[in-house]
């Protein structure tokens, strides 16, 4: 398996040509966390470390916006003041202030899940830039591009209990890109802030994209005048892509490849990031075609889409013993992200296939060490090369049990689900995927919601899916969606369960006067659903389980969202359901739908659906 690269190592802060002078003498003294109230400008003819801090941040400001930057996030501070009215006062850059440090930047995460460019966040000194964190390894592990900048007192004011004074040094240890302290700005270190600005550019792209870390400290005043910008550098703008990254595969490893795959039974098991639009995914779907292998796809991965050998039903089909025996494969090929799918994934590992693993980050997943090989690159890119070695198709019969089965499963689904007329999760999934207009963007949260979209939604062309299953957390995860349609620019529906709805209810301040189209879905079971599925559930007492893994919240989830003056239906039914996902979709700005299930009757109706997709096997 090959090794994703290596972080680039942090500058010594000492070494940084970005290093600011030693302090002042008689510096030192704590001073009130309160913006100077002198009227900028208004000191000596000298430039104040106001003026010097404003300059410094317009610089970095300019360049960035030279390099793509079209979004921030900003949280209210004060030691932040120079790096937010830099942000505030360049009207090319879209600007969303939010209350709460985490979910600011879970909404900038999701700004750059949407966009694929790194949006900015930026908070002020002190425990606030421990809320980042989060995002940060969410980012980390998604390969999102981000850039946190966090505030910081000056040198002079570490060590000595100062109010709001934290060690920021490497705070998000190996999650990002690039950690720098270039300390107070000062006008000697002009001719490299236009540098500085575009290393923490580049180091978000490239072949691992990701968050980088600026820690940027300022002196009081903090309140100044801009003056006159350092003269752009006028070179190349960077295309995200690292030199030299290895974007396809070499001639003997297409060639060893394809002898390996032509003329078995296989299949491709498509997560996250397999697919970047529809251009990479026609390739794959021709690969697969090619192949005669069907694609066992989640939401995520871009090739969930209707095409025969496109498998959506794979975790109720391979929850059947004798199904999963008979089509057990010789050989798999794994593109981007794990599944969501629990039996799916043991059956791949227990199946003794030869596995190659594809992903255009070298983000391989492989938990149980079964990857014969690990490749990075673009599964398209690779693709393309393998259809060229011309390899045989599977041994006949092979595409086509499987698209016979899918097509039984998905009919045997959606007949059981004919005769419950609540709102169950299963159903939730398949009428949000299929309520939703051409174009929309869907976000799913983890927990059951992106389980039950992986296991039972119809595929969809024309709509786009994103999940934050890079460390698999619920939190941020309303954040996120808000990011993701401030980013999309288009109608976007989050499907999302009570607890993660509850973990990040700060995420709803002042969301009634955001200018979004967000449809928030809410599964209310009042209480955590997923754990009602596991060995816990049965094994200890009732009241145990309750208190430890049920957890009842017992809030009114509508009058939540209402008490921060959002739009609120419930619903019971599927109907209901449908009519309220498509009358939200109809107008403008966010609202909520919060649709009331119970735990034990899920089970229930997975059971069900399960069972009848075995007997119609």
């Amino acid at each position: 398996m090959t090794d994703a690269p290596a972080p680039p190592p942090a500058p010594e802060p000492s070494a940084s040509a970005f290093e600011a002078a030693a302090p002042e003498p008689g510096a030192g003294a704590p001073e009130p966390d309160q913006p100077d109230p002198a009227a900028p400008g208004s000191g000596p003819s000298e430039p104040t470390a106001g003026d010097v801090a404003a300059t410094f941040c317009a610089t970095l400001v300019d360049e960035w916006v030279a390099l793509g930057l079209t979004e921030a996030v900003v949280s209210p501070g004060s030691r932040s003041t120079p790096i937010a009215l830099a942000l505030a006062g360049d009207d090319r850059v879209g600007l969303h202030v939010v209350h709460d440090e985490r979910a600011a930047a879970f909404m900038a995460l999701g700004l750059g899940l949407a966009t694929g460019r790194p949006a900015v966040v930026a908070c002020t000194s002190g425990t606030a830039a421990v809320h980042f964190h989060a995002a940060v390894v969410e980012a980390d592990l998604a390969a999102v591009p981000l850039i946190a900048v966090t505030a910081d007192r000056p040198p002079e004011l570490h060590g000595v209990l100062a109010p709001q004074t934290i060690d920021q040094r490497n705070l998000y240890g190996s999650s990002v890109r690039w950690y720098c302290e270039p300390g107070p700005p000062d006008t000697g270190g002009a001719p490299w802030w236009r540098d500085l600005a575009r290393d923490a550019w580049q180091r978000t792209g490239g072949l691992l994209p990701g968050p980088v870390h600026l820690d940027l400290a300022f002196r009081e005043p903090l309140l100044g005048r801009v003056g006159a910008l350092p003269p752009a550098s006028g070179a190349a703008v960077p295309t995200g892509r690292a030199s030299g990254a290895p974007w396809g595969l070499q001639d003997e490893e297409v060639a060893r490849l394809s002898a390996t795959l032509g003329g078995r039974r296989g299949v491709i098991v498509a997560g996250a990031r397999a697919a970047a639009g529809t251009a990479e995914a026609d390739t794959l779907q021709l690969l697969a075609d090619t192949l005669g292998w069907p694609v066992l796809a989640d939401g995520p991965s871009g090739l969930r889409r209707e095409r025969p050998g496109v498998v959506t039903t794979f975790d109720a089909m391979l929850r059947d013993p004798s199904f999963a025996e008979a089509h057990r494969p010789e050989v798999v090929l794994r593109l981007g992200g794990l599944l969501a799918s629990k039996v799916t994934n043991q059956w791949l590992a227990a199946s003794g296939a030869a596995q190659f693993g594809l992903d255009r980050h070298g983000r391989v997943p492989d938990p149980d060490r079964v990857l014969a090989r690990a490749f990075t690159v673009v599964p398209a890119n690779a693709a393309e090369a393998l259809l060229a070695a011309k390899p045989a198709p599977a041994p006949a019969g092979w595409h086509d049990g499987w698209v016979a089965a899918e097509r039984r499963a998905r009919g045997t689904i959606a007949a059981a689900l004919v005769g419950i007329g609540s709102a169950s999760e299963p159903a939730v999934a398949i009428d949000v995927m299929g309520a939703v207009p051409s174009g929309t963007t869907v976000m799913v949260s983890s927990s059951m919601p992106v389980r039950d979209l992986e296991w039972f939604a119809p595929p969809r062309d024309d709509v786009r899916v994103l999940s934050n299953r890079g460390a698999n957390g619920i939190d941020g995860v309303t954040a996120t969606a808000v990011g993701v349609a401030l980013g999309a620019e288009r109608p976007t529906v989050l499907v999302t369960g009570d607890i993660a709805f509850l973990h990040d209810a700060s995420a709803l301040v002042a969301l009634s006067g955001r200018a979004v189209d967000l449809v928030i879905v809410v599964v209310d079971n009042d209480g955590g659903g997923i754990f009602s599925f596991l060995p816990q559930a049965t094994s200890l007492d009732p009241d145990e389980f309750e208190r430890l893994f049920g957890t009842p919240h017992g809030t009114d989830l509508a009058a939540l969202a209402a008490a921060h003056g959002l739009a609120v239906e419930r619903v019971g039914s599927r109907a209901g359901l449908q009519a309220a996902v498509a009358g939200a979709l109809a107008r403008r700005g966010p609202r909520v739908v919060v649709v009331r299930t119970d735990r034990a009757a899920n089970v229930a109706v997975h059971r069900r659906l399960n069972e009848a997709v075995a007997r119609t096997l």
